[in-house]
């Protein structure tokens, strides 16, 4: 995208009947780290997301947030954004526990998230939140799993994946999707840790370090599990899959070098050089 005479406020429409600036939030969000949601039928669902740290020296950005005793979410894109929109929400839950001593019903809070958003379209001082999240739930119900954009759309999925190099945990789990309502919550997790190993660059591997667990079920309240807390769940894992694809050994080629146009081709197998820009990253979109 490029700047253009259509882009100086979100009121603004262009003659091809686009929003620039909504889209511009939405590439913030495809910049943002990875985070997964998926459930099973009845009893859990879980959200597995992966933190960065833009710098050596700094600590890794948390992503999930308690929103209720029965509410999660994941941010993916401008940290700032999602900490707005997450305080809106622990006041809707504090009102209805206030006004009707109940829960908030997932349903409910997601139309007043995205109406909250959409408000952002229409004024010309204001822009959309850059933030991506993936809001994860139990109530009378059952679980729940639900995806909001900056265009202030939100959708209820079985599963899904947001961020950077989010296709690849979407192309895994729209592969497994079927066995999900059947998974025990020891499964789900595997699957999404399995899921989040897809998105990982050149040599780097999941560690409890940058991942986070979030977890909401039937009798349990929604619970984030941290550094040491993650090192349970990553023992489901062997040492081979907590590695990325490019970690992987590569198969012996059929053919000789010489014989293919492709110059890769050349190349010895082996994982490749280590991308600088994964771990250090400018301040900007987490």
């Amino acid at each position: 995208m490029f700047r253009n005479q259509y882009d100086n406020d979100v009121t603004t429409w262009s003659p091809q009947g686009r929003l620039h600036q909504v889209e511009y939030a939405m590439e913030a969000v495809k910049q943002g780290s990875t985070a997964i949601g998926l459930k099973n039928k009845d009893t859990h669902a879980v959200v597995v997301a992966l933190k960065r740290t833009f710098h050596e020296l700094a600590s890794y950005q948390k992503k999930l947030i308690q929103i209720d005793d029965h509410i999660g979410a994941a941010i993916a894109g401008l940290t700032a954004d999602g900490r707005i929109l997450s305080r809106y929400m622990r006041n809707e839950c504090l009102n209805e526990r206030y006004a009707r001593d109940e829960p908030l019903l997932l349903n409910r809070l997601m139309v007043n998230v995205g109406n909250k958003m959409q408000s952002c379209t229409q004024r010309y001082d204001r822009r959309p939140y850059g933030v991506g999240l993936i809001i994860v739930g139990y109530d009378q119900n059952g679980p729940h799993i639900y995806q909001t954009c900056p265009s202030a759309n939100y959708f209820n999925c079985k599963a899904m994946a947001i961020g950077a190099r989010s296709q690849s945990a979407r192309t895994y789990l729209e592969k497994h999707m079927d066995t999900f309502p059947g998974c025990t919550l020891e499964e789900l997790v595997k699957h999404g840790l399995l899921s989040l190993r897809e998105c990982l660059p050149n040599d780097t591997q999941l560690t409890s370090q940058n991942v986070s667990i979030g977890i909401v079920g039937k009798d349990s309240p929604f619970k984030v599990y941290e550094e040491n807390e993650v090192d349970t769940f990553l023992k489901l894992l062997t040492e081979a899959e907590r590695k990325g694809r490019s970690t992987q050994p590569l198969a012996e080629p059929t053919h000789r070098p010489s014989d293919s146009m492709d110059v890769d081709d050349s190349q010895p197998p082996g994982p490749r050089p280590a991308d600088p820009q994964v771990e250090q990253r400018p301040p900007g979109p987490q």
